[in-house]
């Protein structure tokens, strides 16, 4: 059975010719620019307000454009950035160990198993150092060594300390930055900030984005925005596994949406699998709780030799544990990627030395570093961390091990993007981790708020105005278009069609039940077998909940069954989309494990002769979807086997 099609044309990347080192310098020389009179003739749309859409809010309503800003949150603080805790990363060197802007490019490459572009990921790299001056100069209060400096930790898959933290709460911090950015802003008059609103639907005009159908969610009033351009910053698709450590409002809607008006869907099945999350403890759960990987500078993962083990971690002596990581990989331990980090917890944990009531985790145990180097030491390294780990599970980690295990947690793929950041709709750019751009396979720890940052406050204010240079002359965008008359009709056509099914089962009992069949078949690892089976068992739910969901309320007032119902519909075609991308790679690459591909110690086996490209998926309607392959060329570094074994 055929599942898609394929088309040779592929959308043009846009990365300027010349030597790496020089592309972006270049690029920012020669892009054409918009006078600060002209910016302000002009409208754009953000939606979002984490890190990536605030940043990008305030960048560019500073530099002059009207900017109209939306977020479903009652205030933009609670986007989910927030909740992001370890740190970031910038090749500064502070620690004089090695580091630099190409050892950073070239780890971030490998650590995405070879499948992202040189170019965009060098320029990660290359404006790292700039984000931390940034944020310092707002204030974010980094961590620093005794005599001032500031401080540094390394994250997995590094052999240098390149991570910027202010505890355990950095993304918060970052975040604060960019928010007070952003409402300085909001109070000059220079951005329009719409919280609780929900886009439903892009309006394009002339195949260009120029303005969103949104929903006011206190209201349930479906409101027309027009403007010149669209931003999209609204994270990733992570939930749709249900149990995740995603906040329960994030979603794939916005992305999903204009994916079907024409934006490519880029490697959608690249999900990172986080290994330091609380296990799940039973069936109440909505969602599961993120542990920073910082928490893996100091702590030593392991599980009990024997199986089924049942004896409190502090009653089993070290010649009866097996710390795994250190084992399998003593170059780097514990710091091993995410990726393999997590395929080796769950090796453990099925093969029976899983721990907990469920025996689905491992142990996270710090009593060699309280040992080295004092309890007080770690408290003030991870305090907040051990803080919030004892008010949810009501144990002392520093007395004895946490217990952890991986959950889904970071979506690589996402919308395609150009160099300039623009998806295949022209007027449409997509931010941060809605995009697909910077992290191949396998995100490194640290990299999600730098890349948030660099897209929002350093690329886009670029490369948009390169686009909106010929729209100066255009004038205001109307949203009495028949486009937008078009836009509107469908966005209330799909709630009057969720609220007139009235069946027997609620929305979370299909986002339960899609999430189990992605956990099982499309995870920390997949087979073509597990996958066939979970296209045709996802096509089933999809009918049935079609046919036998039931929301409460109306459309015309708060209605959160609504809103979750028109997410998890979304989900429910995504999925699909997601099982194909992964049924249609036959190789094993970063987070993407095909079972059927791997070396005889159970290591990714990858194809770089049939496989390095990047998978964008075309919407096809009712039809198949359709594949166009994006060769990867790579002049600086050379393709090899990701071992951190040595």
């Amino acid at each position: 059975m055929n599942y898609f099609s394929e088309k040779d044309d592929v959308p043009a990347d846009k990365i300027p010719d010349g030597p790496l080192a020089g592309k972006w310098n270049r690029y920012k020389a020669t892009c054409r620019l918009v006078s600060f009179n002209n910016k302000k003739k002009l409208d754009v749309i953000v939606v979002g307000t984490g890190l990536a859409g605030a940043s990008a809010a305030a960048t560019l309503a500073e530099g002059g454009y009207n900017v109209k800003s939306f977020c479903f949150q009652d205030s933009a603080r609670r986007a989910h950035s927030v909740a992001a805790q370890g740190g970031v990363n910038a090749a500064k060197n502070y620690q004089n160990d090695g580091d630099s802007v190409f050892r950073m490019f070239y780890d971030t490459i490998k650590g995405g198993d070879f499948r992202s572009r040189e170019a965009n990921v060098f320029r990660l790299a290359e404006c790292s150092a700039s984000l931390i001056d940034q944020a310092v100069a707002q204030g974010v209060p980094f961590g620093r060594e005794y005599g001032g400096y500031i401080a540094n930790r390394s994250f997995g898959g590094v052999q240098v300390r390149r991570t910027f933290y202010a505890r355990g709460q950095t993304g918060q911090q970052l975040l604060l930055g960019a928010y007070s950015s952003m409402m300085r802003q909001v109070k000059a008059g220079k951005v329009e900030l719409h919280t609780r609103h929900e886009i439903l639907d892009i309006v394009l005009i002339g195949g260009k984005a120029r303005g969103v159908i949104a929903r006011n969610l206190d209201t349930g009033k479906i409101e027309r925005h027009a403007a010149h351009a669209v931003i999209l910053a609204t994270g990733g698709f992570g939930k749709i596994y249900y149990l995740s450590t995603l906040a329960m409002g994030c979603n794939g809607s916005a992305i999903w949406r204009a994916h079907k008006k024409g934006a490519c869907m880029a490697n959608p099945s690249w999900t990172q699998i986080h290994p330091t999350c609380l296990p799940q403890s039973g069936e109440h759960q909505s969602k599961l709780t993120l542990m920073s990987e910082s928490l893996r500078n100091d702590g030593r993962i392991w599980v009990p030799l024997k199986k089924d083990e049942i004896r409190p971690p502090n009653e089993i002596p070290e010649e009866e544990r097996d710390y795994y990581l250190e084992r399998r990989y003593p170059a780097f331990g514990n710091l091993a990627p995410r990726d393999i980090s997590s395929r080796a917890a769950k090796e453990r944990i099925d093969e029976g030395h899983g721990i907990g009531p469920l025996k689905n985790g491992v142990y996270l145990d710090f009593k060699h570093a309280i040992n080295e180097y004092g309890k007080e030491t770690i408290k003030e390294r991870y305090g907040n961390l051990f803080r919030m780990y004892e008010k949810i599970t009501g144990v002392d980690a520093y007395s004895q091990p946490m217990k952890i295990s991986p959950a889904a947690h970071f979506s690589m793929g996402g919308l395609w993007v150009d160099y300039e950041l623009s998806t295949s709709i022209s007027g449409l750019y997509a931010l941060g981790e809605c995009n697909f751009s910077d992290h191949g396979a396998n995100r490194l720890g640290a990299n999600s708020l730098l890349q948030a940052c660099i897209d929002g406050y350093f690329v886009l204010p670029y490369t948009l105005g390169n686009y909106l240079a010929d729209d100066i002359k255009t004038g205001p965008i109307s949203t009495d278009h028949p486009a937008f008359d078009k836009a509107e009709v469908e966005s209330r056509e799909l709630l009057d069609r969720l609220l007139s099914i009235k069946g027997t089962r609620t929305v979370d009992e299909f986002h339960k039940e899609l999430g189990k069949i992605m956990t099982d078949k499309c995870s920390v690892s997949r087979s073509e077998i597990g996958l066939k089976e979970a296209i045709s068992q996802i096509r089933n739910l999809r009918n049935s909940f079609w046919n036998d969901v039931r929301i409460p309320g109306k459309s015309d007032k708060v209605n959160s069954e609504l809103e979750k119902a028109g997410r998890v519909a979304d989900y429910l075609e995504l999925a699909e989309l997601m099982c194909i991308d992964a049924l249609s790679r036959n190789e094993s690459c970063g987070a993407h494990f095909r079972e059927e591909y791997q070396t005889e110690d159970g290591e990714a086996l990858r194809n770089d002769q049939d496989f390095a490209f990047l998978s964008l998926w075309e919407h096809n309607g009712e039809n198949q979807p359709i594949l166009h392959k994006e060769k990867l060329k790579f002049k600086e570094v050379k393709l090899v086997s990701r071992d951190y074994k040595k």
